[in-house]
């Protein structure tokens, strides 16, 4: 069957794979029909994403169709439409014993420790699979970058009221954006994209944007729209160490500071004393549970969150390895590429 492989850094071939074989017990067989690109595919393909190991089948945002399942599944069944949870886990190590199922002491990610979705049907887990009857297979492609945000906000314990700081408006700080609403939280977004900026001003409906400039406007920026007190909460997601070495001068007294990108590179904090003189929570976010993915599909399924803005760019799959590399230049306009298997 069809398959896309990254062989190495910016070398993408279309291949055979051998079909999967019938599901055993506990696993679903399933159909592939759309695939979401996010930061990790850009960051594979670029060679600088943490984890990633090549050759590589990509992709783990999946809306999916149920085929057929293996003994004991009784949660989905074929015919149903799933969202994908793409975090393996062992279910044994002291992590997921404790529930911390998002950072397995033997974690893979689908399409990056190992291969992912981007292939005609592929056997899972039936337990890593959220079913809704409403959703549209793109929708059921977002689920997993919303997750992400989800985690992150749930992480920085987000309270209504509170001013938060997004630093970076790609599609993980969209997602952070869209959970920090859902808690009435008012929302800032950095970045210095001014495209990207009016895109969650004007789509998004983000409370306060800042461009950054790197010339210390941005601190002064932030004063004002607080009204002096700075951010309740700084959620980076970046994936620059250089912003995020300077992300907890943005905190107020008291105030969490969340990284939910991540870099490669060394972390520093030059102004160190402002964590102790403020008394500054530190926290890092990782993945994201199955409860996020249930309660996402129910928010888009009530119309809470509103995935309409949210898809920029479609390419089939005999499409996609000419298309990928322009989805990198800014330009473009990229928000979120889909691609159809079907």
């Amino acid at each position: 069957m069809k398959a896309i492989q990254l062989e190495k850094p910016q070398t993408f071939h279309a291949i055979d794979i051998a079909e999967p074989a019938p599901p055993g017990p506990g696993e679903a067989l399933l159909r592939i029909h759309r695939i979401g690109i996010c930061g990790t595919d850009y960051g594979g393909y670029l060679g600088k994403m943490p984890f990633y190991s090549y050759p590589r089948i990509p992709g783990h945002e999946l809306g999916v169709e149920v085929l057929a399942v293996g003994e004991g599944v009784t949660n989905v069944q074929p015919g149903d439409h799933c969202s994908v949870e793409p975090y393996l886990n062992c279910q044994r190590c002291y992590s997921c014993r404790r529930g911390f199922t998002n950072c397995c002491e033997s974690h893979k990610t689908l399409g990056v420790m190992c291969d992912g979705g981007m292939c005609e049907r592929m056997l899972l887990p039936a337990r890593k699979l959220h079913v809704s009857r409403t959703l549209s297979f793109e929708q059921l492609a977002l689920v997993e970058t919303l997750a992400i945000g989800c985690h992150a906000v749930d992480r920085a314990g987000v309270r209504a009221g509170e001013h938060v700081l997004i630093v970076g408006a790609g599609p993980i700080g969209l997602s952070v954006i869209e959970f920090v609403k859902v808690a009435g939280a008012k929302s800032i977004v950095l970045d210095i994209n001014e495209a990207r900026l009016a895109f969650c001003q004007n789509r998004l409906g983000v409370d306060f944007t800042i461009a950054a400039r790197g010339d210390g406007s941005e601190l002064t920026a932030l004063e004002t729209v607080t009204g002096g007190q700075l951010a309740d909460v700084v959620i980076d997601a970046t994936g620059s160490n250089k912003s995020m070495s300077h992300a907890l001068n943005y905190c107020t007294f008291g105030g969490r500071l969340v990284y939910v990108g991540i870099t490669q590179q060394e972390i520093s904090f030059l102004h160190a004393p402002v964590m102790h003189r403020r008394e500054l929570t530190l926290l890092a976010s990782r993945n994201a549970l199955s409860r996020d993915f249930a309660r996402i599909v129910r928010l888009i399924e009530d119309g809470t969150i509103d995935t309409s803005p949210w898809i920029t760019h479609r390419s089939g799959i005999d499409d996609m390895i000419a298309a990928f590399p322009t989805w990198l230049k800014p330009e473009t306009g990229v928000i979120k590429a889909i691609v159809a298997m079907d």
